[in-house]
């Protein structure tokens, strides 16, 4: 079968069209050779940019196949090869039918294809020499496996396919060119000779050890996936006032030195002022300092914007890795509450880069840490935030005044926060090829089409819709992740994921509605690192600028040759200054202001 197989001699549908061909003068050899070559090296280096061809040649070949098996059926060969037939010019007809409406359907109908091909083989197994058979049998099982791994990873499907599909179709037109410039020489009439058996059993070997292999490591990076338990469950009852407990456990993570946690179900509010419901982790010394705790509440970084990316869910909601001054909490008597955002661990919408949401859920936190029995929690509260976290630090010190007058915010500390979605969005778009673009673009669509109604998946270029939905789905946590970011990199290179500029529109506007730009009535620390490869320190530079020609009093402190993830290193100086900045706000003495 032509469909997702190099392997033409082995089967008798595609006998039709090389049958065909070997007829043909050398002049129609070359000039189809060209095209077929030409179109193979269009699909395999540019595959989404071919979709169309793509799907028109997937529907050809089924047609092509039903033909060839109709055509090839011998009388007293039974049913099987009719009804073969007709189901491949059937399949063909309706991929083609398909690709007009919707380019979705294209990767999931080649993959049902490919078991479908590979189980028509094994079934076809008791005609013909022994040798043949078992080749055919380990075509068809290769087959059947390529088919379930990209029936698995439906953001992948389209490129491999498209490649393996490019790759068949420009070795076929390479022998075409071949047999048409052999027919120009004397010796062209000669029939060339049957490849030895040894290469096709070697092919066959090397095609079944990658479809094994291929379908192993689909299975590992499928393991480690979040799995949810009840604890996140709404009860029966809940309260309509936000920063109500409604739900604590002990929690065993990876604490750092003499904490001890607790998880916990909470009530908030969505960005339109609908109750939901947000969990987090409230870790505290595990040993009495004599005096009430002050809490730093923390607002993680990107994780992804599934509900099982939650980092209550596993054991580093509050740890030592990816998170700064971690050993300076037991030593300074200090408590923290990790809030998951709602939407993470909870039912809702993840209000990704989404500053009502994240502040909210920043601050509904602190406010269910005071409820947990047995902590002797003191009023002042010190946000900090990395990344996506930074963004929601700067959101909730900003909402604080209005909506949680009863949290006493002393200090905000944004650690190379996305301060300026609508400046991330430009940088992003225009380094499209970047590791993690596609993911950052696929986060922010997703929720923010869930988040508002007036975006949707329509503001996605139709090729890439599958892989904003995969990575909705997916934990940046998870080794799946890595499908994502390798089939966004392929996709930005021939096809923008978004329809349009990023910075108008509905996507625009909504962008420059979550930048924070206070005021803010607490101290304010931004930290950047000086090669941050995600957020370009020009941007963070910018946003400084900013908010100090807006009359916005801050500390800003550059950290040179530290990355977005380095800063929070143990040997970074970001861990002292961080430690020494939140005692100082604790102990309310006043900040230096870095504007001019």
């Amino acid at each position: 079968m032509p469909v997702g197989s190099p392997y033409r001699h082995l089967s008798r549908r595609v006998r039709a069209l090389p049958g065909l061909m070997s007829r043909a003068p050398s002049w129609v050899l070359l000039l189809v050779g060209v095209v077929t070559t030409a179109l193979g090296v269009l699909l395999a280096v540019r595959p989404l940019s071919s979709l169309t061809v793509l799907g028109v040649y997937v529907g050809l070949s089924c047609v092509v196949s039903g033909v060839g098996d109709l055509v090839t059926h011998r009388d007293g060969a039974g049913w099987r090869p009719l009804v073969s037939g007709a189901g491949w010019v059937l399949a063909g007809v309706a991929v083609l039918v398909w690709l007009g409406r919707s380019l979705e359907l294209l990767g999931p109908s080649v993959a049902v294809l490919l078991i479908a091909s590979g189980a028509a083989r094994l079934l076809d197994l008791r005609r013909g020499p022994t040798a043949d058979r078992a080749l055919s049998g380990v075509f068809g099982l290769s087959e059947i496996a390529f088919g379930v791994v990209a029936l698995a990873w439906p953001d992948a499907t389209l490129l491999v396919v498209a490649f393996l599909f490019g790759m068949r179709t420009a070795a076929f037109g390479l022998s075409l060119l071949w047999r048409g410039v052999a027919r120009r020489t004397p010796s062209g009439a000669r029939r060339p000779s049957r490849g030895p058996v040894a290469v096709r059993w070697t092919a066959a070997g090397v095609v079944l050890l990658v479809a094994g292999t291929t379908l192993a490591v689909s299975h590992e990076l499928r393991q480690g996936i979040p799995v949810l338990d009840g604890f996140y469950d709404a009860p029966d009852a809940v309260p309509d006032e936000a920063g109500q407990l409604l739900r604590v456990e002990p929690y065993g993570g990876d604490l750092p030195p003499g904490l001890e946690a607790h998880r916990i179900l909470y009530t908030t509010t969505a960005d339109d002022g609908v109750p939901a419901l947000a969990s987090g982790v409230v870790a505290v010394p595990a040993e009495s300092t004599g005096r009430p705790v002050p809490l730093v509440a923390w607002a993680h970084g990107t994780v992804g914007v599934a509900r099982a990316c939650a980092p209550s869910l596993g054991r580093d909601a509050i740890s030592t890795e990816g998170m700064p001054a971690m050993d300076a909490l037991a030593r300074n008597g200090w408590g923290m509450v990790a809030t998951d955002y709602t939407g993470q661990g909870t039912e809702g919408d993840f209000p990704y880069l989404i500053g009502q949401g994240e502040g909210r859920s920043v601050l509904d936190a602190v406010r269910a840490a005071h409820q947990v029995a047995g902590l002797d929690l003191s009023p002042e509260t010190v946000i900090w935030g990395h990344s996506q976290g930074g963004h929601a630090a700067l959101w909730a010190g900003q909402l604080a005044p209005t909506y949680a007058p009863d949290v006493a915010v002393v200090g905000i500390a944004a650690l190379s926060a996305a301060s300026d979605p609508l400046a991330l969005a430009q940088v992003v778009t225009a380094h499209p090829g970047a590791l993690g673009a596609s993911l950052g673009i696929s986060f922010v669509v997703a929720a923010y089409s869930r988040w508002y109604p007036d975006i949707s998946l329509d503001d996605v270029t139709p090729a890439a819709r599958t892989l904003v939905r995969e990575a909705a789905a997916r934990c940046t946590s998870e080794p799946g992740s890595l499908v994502t970011v390798l089939t966004g990199v392929a996709v930005s290179a021939d096809t923008p994921i978004l329809r349009t500029d990023p910075t108008a529109g509905a996507v625009g506007r909504r962008l420059r509605e979550n930048v924070p730009l206070g005021p803010w009535q607490a101290p304010l620390f931004l930290a950047q690192g000086g090669a941050d490869e995600v957020i370009v320190p020009r941007l963070q530079d910018d946003y400084v600028s900013r908010l100090c020609a807006a009359g916005r009093p801050l500390l800003y402190t550059r950290y040179a040759d530290r990355s977005h993830m380095g800063v929070l290193e143990p040997d970074s100086p970001l861990n002292a200054d961080l430690e020494q900045w939140t005692q100082e706000r604790l102990a309310g003495l006043p900040q230096a202001d870095s504007c001019p």
